[in-house]
């Protein structure tokens, strides 16, 4: 069963909300834990959460840049 893109964007916020700068870096590793596992569900989802916290993150800075 695929996660839903909000629960993808939800997880991402939590991440970034509890790492900071660092919130990235959190999600590969959890990508590579999933993969010694063998849990290819895992590293699929923590790969769509890795590119929804730059998202997220980049959105942050083009606004930080607006101001």
């Amino acid at each position: 069963m695929s996660v839903s893109d909000i629960d993808i964007y939800r997880t991402a916020k939590v991440v970034i909300d509890g790492h900071g700068g660092s919130a990235l870096y959190l999600a590969s590793i959890r990508e590579s834990e999933c993969r010694d596992r063998g849990d290819t569900a895992g590293v699929e989802t923590w790969k769509r959460i890795a590119a929804a916290i730059e998202f997220l993150q980049a959105d942050t800075r083009r606004a930080r840049h607006l101001h």
